[in-house]
């Protein structure tokens, strides 16, 4: 089977610089690395695949006769221009293992040793905090205007003991039983070696007394009131964060953030689609026939509202702006008003009369319309 191109393997141009080749070649290992994909074949061999090719382009030397013969450059017996010896002669083939010549060892190390704690002196970096949620309910009143709430949640904060170092106050250090002072430990499958810190010590290449409070965590379970603010125009499912109060970071990371979820109760009045408003008004009989100039509840308040003569019953009219407001800004949404004839109950045999010499001043049927022709 022929090999694949080095170049494609990285997944860059054949003109990319060492800047860009490398940035491809860390992504990659990162994302086919044997500890992040245990007992997957698969993985194992394109992380094999990415450690060639970037084994060859990364040596200007590999690289430009790479360039120039291809992966023959490399084959035993090869005779390319003059003076020129493969590389798998000069070399013996690849040696995954050997920390010289910039072998796969040496490169992983320089690449890889901030994230699997391969450099010398590794300490292990600040953890940020994680990130909390907080499902909230509020008024559809309060959602239109903002507002501002306290909330009570428990999280994970500083342990008031050890300050977040996790050790015991005070106590004396000794050399990690497990790697021997050294602060990482050997991984790997095959010819794939690398080093790892040490899970006993993170790194450390020393232990302590994990502290009494916290056992070690660094952080304890608190209760905390936090004042948050919502502003106008969220819906359900909006998110608002609130920076800083997640739970606290390990080694002096960053607190993680806060994020309230947004639900709006049901209003009595007002039915919310998007940012604008729906409303069913009711108004009389002798207000829809003759038309009439009418207050209208808004979330602003009352505001006037004019019918004009003959509005029908279920006929809608739109206030424009004075929906929801915008949660980016630039405005607000829309109120529709639905129109409902109300009908009085209680008629007298006079009213009765009144209402059969108008209906007979008027013969249009309004179910003619519904009528299906053959």
């Amino acid at each position: 089977m022929a090999k694949k191109d080095y170049y494609e393997i990285l997944g860059v141009k054949r003109d990319a610089d060492d800047k860009i080749i490398k940035k491809a070649f860390r992504k990659l290992a990162r994302k086919y690395h044997p500890d992040l994909n245990p007992n997957i074949k698969e993985a194992e061999q394109r992380f094999k695949e990415v450690n060639e090719a970037y084994e060859i382009l990364s040596d200007p030397e590999k690289k430009k006769q790479y360039d120039a013969y291809g992966h023959a450059a490399f084959d035993a017996g090869f005779q390319g221009g003059e003076g020129f010896k493969p590389w798998a002669e000069r070399t013996g083939g690849f040696d995954f293992a050997s920390t010289g010549d910039r072998g796969v060892g040496s490169i992983f190390e320089d690449l890889f040793g901030d994230v699997f704690g391969t450099r010398k002196g590794y300490q292990p970096a600040p953890e940020p905090g994680k990130d909390l949620y907080y499902n909230l309910e509020i008024d559809l009143e309060n959602a239109y205007t903002g507002t501002s709430t306290n909330i009570n949640i428990q999280k994970e904060s500083p342990c008031d003991r050890c300050y977040g170092t996790g050790e015991e106050p005070g106590a004396t250090r000794t050399t990690c039983p497990v790697c021997k002072g050294k602060g990482t430990r050997e991984s790997g499958r095959g010819f794939v070696r690398y080093s790892t810190a040490c899970p006993n010590c993170n790194g450390k290449g020393s232990v302590s007394s994990k502290c009494r409070l916290c056992g070690g965590k660094g952080a304890t379970l608190k209760s905390e009131q936090i004042s948050v603010k919502i502003p106008p125009g969220v819906d359900n499912g909006t998110k608002v964060r609130v920076a800083g109060k997640g739970g606290a970071g390990i080694r002096g990371g960053k607190p993680g953030d806060l994020y309230l979820i947004l639900s709006i109760r049901s209003h009595p009045f007002f039915e919310r689609k998007g940012d604008d408003l729906y409303c069913e008004l009711p108004v009389t009989i002798n207000e829809a026939a003759l038309g009439a100039k009418i207050e209208v509840p808004t979330m602003d308040g009352m505001a006037s509202m004019t019918i004009p003569t003959g509005t029908q019953g279920g006929q809608m009219f739109r206030l424009k702006g004075k929906g929801m407001p915008h949660l980016k800004g630039g405005g607000s949404g829309d109120q529709y008003i639905k129109i409902m004839i109300a009908i009085p109950k209680d008629i007298s045999e006079e009213d009765k009369g009144i209402i059969r010499k108008i209906s007979s001043m008027y013969k249009e049927n309004p179910r003619d319309r519904l009528r299906w022709r053959r």
